[in-house]
C-alpha cells in the first residue's frame, strides 16, 4: 500500500479566519456539497449568514484561495474548498449534525427488531449505515480473541479420542479434537470437563494459558486438561483478528466522477486488512474525519474518511467507519457514525449479557 508523507494526526496549523472570512468559506463549502458545482461570489452573498455585496465576496474568495482554503477550477469563474477549506468547516462546526425524524425511526426500529448471530448484525448494520449515508460503511467487529467463552464441554469419541466443543460469547462454537497416546475412561473425559469448565467459563479467548499447572490429583485428567487448554490457545491463534464488513460499495460509482478514483476505492475495501489498518490509524490519530491526505493512503486522497468507536463495557469493540468523496454532508455523516456506533455498542453488551438492546436511541 502506497502512503503519503502526512503522518495522520500529526499537528496542524491552527487555522483562524475572522468572522466574515469564516462565513464565507463555510457557505461556499455547504453550497457545493449540496450542488456539486464551483459557487460564485452572487449565491455566496445571497447565504443568510453572509450580510456583504458580491463584490466584497469576490475579494475575500480571492483571498481564501490565496491562503488555500478554496481552488478555482480552470473552466469556472466559481471556487470549489479544498481539503484545507473542508477541515476548517468540519472542525467549526457550529453544531453536531442530527439525523432527520425518518433517519431516527429507522435506526430504532433497525436495533430494534435485528437478531442473529453477531456477524449477521454486524453485516446488516454496515447495510444500515450505507443507507443512512449513501456511501460506503465499513463496520469493524470486535477482535475474535476477545470473545468470552460461555461453555466448554468435551466429549469421548474414541477410546483415544476426545472432542473439546468451546462455546464463545459472539455466537461461534469451535471445535477441536484431541488424538491422544492412551485410552482415556469416559469418568476422565467427565472429569477433564469440569476442570476445564471451572477454568475457563467467563474468560476471554486470549487469556487462557495452556502454560499455567493443573491442579488435578488423577494424573489422566491432568494430562487431558493439559491437552485441551493447548487446542484453546491454538483455536484463538488461528481466528481472524476482526469480522470486516463493508455496506454500499455500489454507491462509489455515483459518489466520484472519476473511473480511476471509482477503481481505486473499490481495490481498497477488497483488501479488508488494509480497511482494518485505515480505521483503526485514524481513530489512533485521534481523529473522527480524516480528509484527503490526511488519513495517509494515497490511492484515497480524494476521500474521506469518517469513524466512530465500537466500545464493550469501556473497551474497545470494533469500529464503523464511513467511506466517501471530500465532498460529502460531514454533519449528516458524522451524526450517522455516532448514532449507529451508539446502538451497536449496546445491542453487543446487551448481547453479551444476554438481554435485548430494548432502549430508545439516542438523539441523533
Amino acid at each position: 500500500m502506497s502512503r503519503v508523507h502526512h503522518q495522520p494526526g500529526a499537528p496542524r496549523p491552527h487555522d483562524e479566519l475572522d468572522g466574515r472570512r469564516a462565513a464565507i468559506l463555510d457557505a461556499v463549502v455547504a453550497e457545493y456539497i449540496e450542488t456539486a458545482q464551483p459557487v460564485g461570489s452572487t449565491t455566496v452573498s445571497r447565504a443568510t449568514t453572509v450580510a456583504v455585496s458580491p463584490a466584497t465576496v469576490r475579494a475575500e474568495m480571492v483571498a481564501l484561495e490565496r491562503e488555500g482554503y478554496l481552488t478555482q477550477p480552470h473552466t469556472s469563474a466559481g471556487r470549489i474548498p479544498t481539503d484545507r477549506g473542508y477541515r476548517f468547516f468540519v472542525d467549526h462546526l457550529a453544531e453536531p449534525g442530527i439525523l432527520g425524524p425518518s433517519q431516527r425511526t429507522q435506526v430504532s426500529k433497525f436495533f430494534d427488531h435485528v437478531h442473529g448471530e453477531m456477524e449477521d448484525v454486524l453485516e446488516r448494520t454496515s447495510s444500515l449505515l450505507a443507507e443512512l449515508t449513501s456511501h460506503a460503511a465499513v463496520v469493524v467487529g470486535p477482535p475474535h480473541d476477545t470473545a468470552t467463552i460461555v461453555s466448554v464441554h468435551a466429549v469421548a469419541l474414541a477410546p483415544r479420542v476426545v472432542l473439546c466443543v468451546v462455546v464463545l460469547e459472539d455466537g461461534a462454537v469451535e471445535k477441536a479434537t484431541l488424538e491422544l497416546d492412551e485410552d482415556v475412561a469416559d469418568a476422565t473425559v467427565a472429569a477433564a470437563a469440569a476442570v476445564l469448565r471451572e477454568r475457563l467459563e467467563g474468560l476471554a479467548l486470549n487469556h487462557v494459558d495452556a502454560a499455567e499447572p493443573v491442579a488435578s490429583p488423577d494424573p489422566a485428567v491432568a494430562r487431558l486438561v493439559a491437552r485441551a487448554l493447548e487446542a484453546v490457545v491454538a483455536i484463538g491463534e488461528r481466528r481472524d483478528p476482526e469480522e470486516v464488513f463493508i455496506g454500499g460499495s455500489s454507491r462509489i460509482a455515483a459518489s466520484f466522477e472519476a473511473v480511476e478514483t471509482v477503481r481505486s476505492v473499490l481495490a481498497i475495501l477488497e483488501q479488508q486488512l488494509v480497511v482494518v489498518d485505515l480505521l483503526n490509524d485514524v481513530l489512533a490519530s485521534g481523529l473522527s474525519v480524516a480528509i484527503g491526505e490526511e488519513h495517509g493512503y494515497e490511492p484515497l486522497a480524494s476521500c474521506a474518511v469518517i469513524v466512530a468507536p465500537i466500545s464493550l463495557e469501556g473497551a474497545p469493540g470494533g469500529v464503523v467507519g464511513i467511506l466517501g468523496p471530500t465532498r460529502m454532508n460531514y454533519p449528516s455523516a458524522i451524526a450517522a457514525a455516532e448514532v449507529v456506533s451508539t446502538r451497536l455498542s449496546r445491542r453487543l453488551e446487551s448481547t453479551r449479557r444476554g438481554e435485548h438492546d430494548g432502549d430508545e436511541a439516542p438523539r441523533g
